[in-house]
């Protein structure tokens, strides 16, 4: 190097004896370059040491060796997206869209829908038709009481058809929305079974399930109570109602289930027995030595027109007025054995009690249950073999046994 000065104890180079894009006059400070640095373009892949071919296609990696960019693959297959976000499909119109090699994916713009590859042509990718499936369920009604019986309670009942109310007062229950080739499944609770001189049996559940879905559940009803002495009716869909006896309590009829069904009438600390609870009604009372009717059921025109279903069993007398049947299948109170003490079948109705210890008090009524869909969306597929009606531009199936509907 060139050296222009000592004069102050430090060398001094002079400008013209830098190099080009290596140190520059404002780089040096007090006579020195302490902190060399590189120039404005000074290093270019020429002057790179490493391996490679060096150009647009690689990149440089860590082992100082210049790779191209490859994505196999394993690198983007079985591998879990975790994005919240979307995946983005290639799209574009029919024309654009290639050989159809089996196995791509594409969006057609033209056809608004996403479309695949068979090896030989591109399809849509069918969207599952689905449609509403209204449905009324209804569980077994229970037998009434034997031996200063009360009533038997209603079947559970629960509806979405029409907004129409369900059981207990509940609100219409959400029709089932159902994909082509899901299966509905139907379980229909039998009527509780008559006794003698005894409290009453409890009526089977009923159940609707969807492929795929949890089981719609109605309760069967609660049993009405016989048998000796006072005591409060069973609880169930619709609750039974309270027997009577020679004694001063006055035992509650039997609770109801929310959504379902109301409670059983009470016994008012004498002869005069509970009716069952109804769909749409809680059981009448006893009173003095006249009995309590069952409550009404709950009407409803899934079925194309309206019927009234789910009532409860009327109670019996010892001296006085037996119940009468609630509206919709209830059976009424008798003095002894008798067909209209049981709940009318497939109706979900409580069956009456009887004041004789040596007869049978009356059967619940066996469940039902209703599907209601359009005409156009019905395939006819079914097992169990429902009553199958229309009614305008729908389809109904009534299932009294149990069975399938695939939609």
């Amino acid at each position: 190097r060139k050296i222009i000065s000592r004069s102050i104890g430090v060398d001094v180079i002079a400008a013209e004896d830098l190099q080009a894009n290596s140190v520059t006059v404002s780089e040096i400070s007090d006579g020195a370059v302490t902190a060399p640095k590189l120039g404005s373009s000074a290093v270019t892949l020429d002057k790179l040491s490493a391996s490679g071919t060096k150009d647009a296609t690689t990149f440089l990696r860590g082992d100082n060796s210049f790779q191209v960019v490859a994505v196999t693959p394993t690198a983007v297959s079985d591998q879990a997206n975790t994005s919240t976000g979307y995946f983005d499909l290639p799209a574009g119109t029919t024309a654009q869209q290639g050989t159809a090699t089996a196995g791509r994916i594409r969006y057609d713009t033209d056809q608004n829908s996403v479309m695949i590859a068979n090896g030989s042509n591109w399809k849509k990718i069918a969207t599952p038709v689905a449609y509403p499936v209204d449905f009324l369920l209804i569980a077994g009604g229970a037998s009434g009481g034997a031996h200063a019986g009360a009533g038997g309670g209603a079947g559970g009942y629960r509806n979405t058809y029409n907004s129409e109310t369900s059981g207990g007062g509940g609100a219409s229950e959400s029709a089932i929305i159902g994909e082509k080739g899901g299966t509905f499944t139907v379980v229909i609770g039998a009527g509780g079974a008559a006794v003698t001189n005894a409290s009453g049996n409890a009526g089977g559940n009923s159940t609707l399930t969807y492929t795929g879905s949890s089981t719609i559940t109605s309760l069967g009803g609660g049993a009405g109570r016989g048998g000796t002495g006072q005591a409060a009716g069973f609880a169930g869909g619709s609750g039974g109602g309270a027997a009577a006896g020679s004694g001063t309590n006055s035992p509650a009829g039997g609770a109801g289930t929310s959504g379902q069904g109301y409670a059983g009438g009470a016994n008012n600390s004498n002869w005069g027995t509970g009716g069952g609870g109804g769909a749409g009604a809680v059981g009448v009372n006893g009173s003095g030595s006249n009995a309590g009717a069952g409550g009404a059921g709950q009407t409803s025109a899934i079925s194309g027109s309206s019927v009234t279903r789910a009532g409860g069993g009327g109670g019996s007398s010892q001296t006085a007025t037996h119940g009468a049947g609630g509206a919709g299948g209830g059976g009424a109170g008798n003095g002894s054995a008798d067909s209209t003490c049981n709940g009318t079948a497939n109706t979900g109705g409580g069956g009456g009690g009887i004041h004789s210890s040596v007869g049978n008090s009356g059967n619940g009524g066996n469940g039902v249950a209703i599907l209601r869909m359009s005409t156009a969306s019905y395939t006819g597929t079914t097992t169990g073999s429902p009553t199958v009606s229309t009614s305008g531009n729908s389809t109904i199936l009534t299932f009294t046994g149990s069975g399938t509907y695939t939609a």
